[in-house]
């Protein structure tokens, strides 16, 4: 049995009504009208959020791939989120020759990953290399301080503002911001407090 660590959520240890595990179906949820082709779920944690796109857009991929460092989580992944289009792979978000050993991808998932690396700028390098011309990175991460300043969350490097967020997306041609508020996320209504941003980018 996979532990409740490092923020992996684990769906079948959790209440249904759970408010961490409702935002993080939410998001997964918004993204599928965007996910066609071959698909990356980086730093997919205990693989329930494939699943869920797998069966959700059958007809509209090809495969949708499972990546993350733990190889806990990836066994885990493997034995209980099991589709015909979904398979998992150890990874590591920074690596730079994961578009060689991963190839390129028509859209990548990277939900509540950016805050817990160090070197944002590479990370966001290398989406821009796993993506095929066309290709579209939907992105998700909560606000907070700003770069280079702790959280205060234990397995957060730091927490971007959204000045900071905004301005990782300068070499896509296309990108559309919205804000997360519970399971809602929508463009900004002024007046109302956005704990999380998330980005739809295309190459």
């Amino acid at each position: 049995m996979l532990n409740d660590t490092g923020e992996r959520l684990i769906p079948n240890n959790m209440k249904p009504l759970n408010s961490s595990l409702l935002e993080h179906v939410a998001r997964y949820y918004f993204s599928t009208p965007y996910v066609t082709g071959r698909v990356l779920d980086i730093a997919c944690g205990s693989g329930y959020g494939g699943l869920m796109v797998a069966k959700e857009r059958k007809h509209e991929i090809e495969e949708i791939i499972g990546v993350d460092i733990d190889k806990d989580a990836l066994k885990y992944a493997k034995g209980q989120y099991y589709h015909p289009l979904l398979t998992f792979k150890q990874g590591d978000v920074l690596d730079p020759m994961l578009p060689e050993k991963l190839g390129t991808f028509d859209t990548i998932l990277s939900f509540e990953t950016i805050e817990h690396v160090d070197d944002d700028e590479l990370f966001m390098k290398n989406m821009y290399n796993l993506l095929k011309p066309g290709g579209k990175l939907i992105i998700s991460t909560p606000f907070g301080e700003g770069r280079g300043i702790p959280s205060g969350q234990p397995f957060h490097t730091h927490q971007l503002t959204k000045e900071e967020f905004q301005g990782l997306f300068k070499k896509f041609s296309k990108v559309e911001i919205y804000y997360q508020r519970g399971v809602t996320i929508e463009p900004p209504r002024e007046g109302v407090y956005y704990p999380i941003g998330v980005a739809v980018c295309e190459k």
